[in-house]
């Protein structure tokens, strides 16, 4: 039977969630504030402002999930711009009864020592660490007190289609495809984790019609650790390209061109990304729900293809 889906968010999270929704025949919704087309066919598009719980109800009143693919791109407003467009998307799940999928990331651990899963604690310390685990935990407790349902997947940093600037590697892609030495945050030798957008759509659906997943978080699958110079040299080779000089940018670097850039003070704040192995370990996913990574050339050939494609918020 058909079921009806609202997605906040029509960034590379949301629109691939709506094309998985739509392509096995379900009514999907896409909320963003500008009201935006994805393409998408049989997708209804609807411009609304999410942070107004009253409407977002009206609109979800009926569907069996709400998902939050929303991603504010600008660090600097997050503290603005998050507290009431989660409080809305939490009183419209409430209201409705509709499930609350969230699309999260690893921020809310902080700096860690090891892979992260699961079972960690959030002990973030910067702001947006913070800001993410207490969204989290807001939905956690209302969920617990059987307020709502709620489910949260995790991912490491993005790759695939449609990211844009938003993208460590598919930021410098565009030069270093035209054979540019590029620049990347901190060690670029080191391990770290790189997640595909469409992996984080398949586990946020999969999780969302499970009701023995809710009420917790999941790590979503993703290929084995690479560096960054890896990873943006095998995205390369896809397009037959060779490799190119990658330059470190250190984290005394980033905090210095923070003294007058708010944005990279933020991004600076975040610097223990890229200074030791980012790892996510994904086991618990894999194990309940049998899903599989995008074989990591295949997630080569879509980040090429994908700086082709507008990335959208």
């Amino acid at each position: 039977m058909s079921q009806h889906h609202v997605v906040v968010g029509a960034g590379p999270v949301g629109r691939h969630v709506a094309a998985l929704l739509a392509g096995r025949g379900d009514q999907v919704t896409v909320v963003t504030r500008t009201g935006r087309d994805t393409g998408l066919a049989g997708v209804t598009h609807l411009a609304l402002d999410a942070s107004d719980a009253d409407a977002l109800t009206r609109v979800t009143e009926g569907a069996a999930v709400l998902y939050n693919c929303a991603n504010p791109g600008d660090y600097t407003q997050w503290e603005r711009t998050w507290p009431p467009l989660a409080s809305s998307l939490l009183s419209t799940a409430e209201r409705t009864g509709a499930v609350y999928a969230i699309t999260g990331n690893l921020y809310p651990y902080g700096p860690t020592t090891g892979s992260m899963h699961e079972g960690l604690p959030d002990a973030a310390t910067d702001h947006k660490g913070v800001l993410r685990a207490r969204m989290w935990q807001d939905a956690l407790d209302a969920h617990r007190d059987g307020r709502l349902r709620t489910v949260e997947v995790r991912a490491s940093d993005y790759v695939g289609s449609g990211i844009g600037q938003n993208g460590h590697v598919t930021r410098v892609l565009p030069d270093a495809l035209r054979g540019k030495g590029v620049w990347m945050i901190g060690r670029t030798d080191l391990p770290h984790t790189f997640t595909d957008v469409l992996d984080v759509a398949r586990l946020l659906v999969a999780a969302a019609d499970d009701p023995s997943a809710l009420g917790r978080t999941w790590m979503v699958p993703s290929n084995a650790p690479v560096s960054q110079v890896r990873a943006l040299t095998d995205v390369l080779a896809a397009a037959g390209k060779p490799a190119v000089t990658v330059h470190r940018l250190p984290a005394p670097a980033l905090r210095a061109i923070g003294l007058v850039s708010p944005m990279m003070r933020e991004i600076a704040e975040m610097g223990y990304q890229w200074t030791a192995p980012y790892v996510l370990d994904d086991r618990a996913a894999r194990e309940h729900f049998g899903i599989e990574p995008t074989p990591w050339d295949e997630v080569c050939r879509r980040t090429l293809a994908g700086v082709a494609e507008p990335a959208r918020a």
